[in-house]
């Protein structure tokens, strides 16, 4: 079954690098359509670190839920994440799927004005 995806992209560590990358390696798991502007935001959580750049594509797969969160973890890892690291601590990527077949499914959707604004764009373009 085609499914209809967004995937919330973001990195604070040589981030246009690895956003370039990981849109590369995306493209192994989904047809990438649409892209949003990268927006830089202030990190969360009060650790001193840099601001992050975020973005996301929009698209389909023929993957399950369940295969594709797999394999965003698979790219997460592939590219150095380290998840030892604290929750709110700087990141190489962080890949999140954002919308499944038009639901939102990003528990911090509502919280983080970036995800609404990149969103809008996605979804007004």
């Amino acid at each position: 079954m085609l499914n209809r995806i967004i995937i919330s992209i973001g990195s604070n560590i040589d981030a246009h690098t690895h956003i370039d990358a990981a849109i590369n390696l995306l493209a192994k798991h989904m047809q990438v359509e649409k892209m949003a502007p990268r927006l830089v935001t202030a990190p969360i959580g009060g650790i001193p670190q840099p601001d992050f750049v975020n973005t996301a594509v929009s698209g389909t797969t023929y993957e399950s839920f369940n295969e594709l969160n797999k394999n965003l973890k698979q790219i997460e890892n592939q590219m150095g994440r380290d998840r030892s690291r604290p929750k709110f601590g700087p990141r190489e990527i962080d890949l999140d799927i954002l919308e499944w077949n038009d639901k939102i499914v990003d528990d911090d959707f509502t919280e983080r004005d970036f995800l609404q604004k990149i969103y809008i764009h996605l979804k007004n373009k």
